[in-house]
């Protein structure tokens, strides 16, 4: 048990700003245990999220235009930008159009160019307008999506990792691929299907959350053709920018049930 919770608090260390002021054992098994705690990491952060949402909306005078950005911001200051710094590096890479090699080495730049700076403008705005149309037009089950969303994104990383070769020896991708398994994929499932079984005491939660569920998946199999495509494998500003990705795709299915099916 305290092995898996230091594996917690490593993702909480490196994926977040939560402050962790502890040293942290780094070797195999609490990297694995870390691992197999994307997704509780993901709970935790889509908690946040819709608990600040609904506080937000129902007890304060605030504007819904304020809200949206409240939890906009939010949502950038938890994760410390990580994941948006990996979006960045590898819509640098991926627009440079050159072969493989080439654009891990304009990724490795520290430099931020101009397709990673229009690409993070796009990525926020579009994201804001979501969570604004949303507040706009909030159900009770919006909570329970947006819980789900940075559940599934985490989720989308963690099998990335699990099931994709690294396609560099060094680096924060290729240090927690090397501790864990593709065998390590049913704690997802547990953690998924548990969470599916729980929207099954919200009248429609089940149903909802299981079309965002579907939007993770076919993101999960875009990424993971497109990674070995583009880059021939995984690296940790690929798995960054598979998270933002992702959860811009599923806030944009939320968005969209607002508008078709949850009118």
């Amino acid at each position: 048990m305290r092995k898996h919770l230091k594996g917690f608090l490593i993702n909480l260390q490196f994926f977040t700003a939560i402050p962790v002021h502890l040293e942290l054992p780094m070797d195999k098994p609490h990297l694995k245990s870390a691992v197999q705690a994307f997704p509780l990491l993901g709970l935790l952060q889509g908690g946040i999220y819709a608990g600040l949402f609904y506080l937000l909306l129902e007890y304060t005078p605030f504007s819904d235009l304020a809200v949206a950005f409240l939890l906009w911001l939010i949502s950038i200051l938890l994760t410390g930008g990580i994941h948006l710094d990996g979006w960045m590096d590898a819509s640098d890479g991926y627009f440079s159009y050159k072969d493989q090699q080439k654009r891990l080495q304009v990724m490795n730049d520290p430099r931020t160019g101009a397709f990673g700076v229009i690409s993070v403008i796009v990525l926020l705005s579009s994201r804001f307008l979501f969570i604004y149309e949303i507040a706009l037009n909030v159900h009770v089950n919006s909570y329970l999506m947006i819980a789900a969303i940075p559940l599934f994104s985490k989720s989308v990383m963690g099998l990335l990792l699990l099931t994709v070769k690294s396609a560099k020896k060094e680096g924060l991708g290729a240090l927690f691929q090397s501790a864990a398994t593709p065998k390590d994929l049913w704690t997802y499932l547990v953690y998924i299907i548990g969470f599916l079984v729980l929207m099954l005491l919200f009248d429609g939660g089940f149903y909802y959350v299981s079309i965002l569920l579907v939007t993770a998946f076919v993101m999960l199999l875009f990424c993971r053709r497109k990674a070995m495509k583009w880059f021939g494998g995984i690296t940790g500003d690929i798995l960054g920018a598979a998270v933002e990705g992702t959860e811009l795709f599923l806030w944009m299915t939320l968005w969209l049930l607002h508008y078709f099916v949850m009118a």
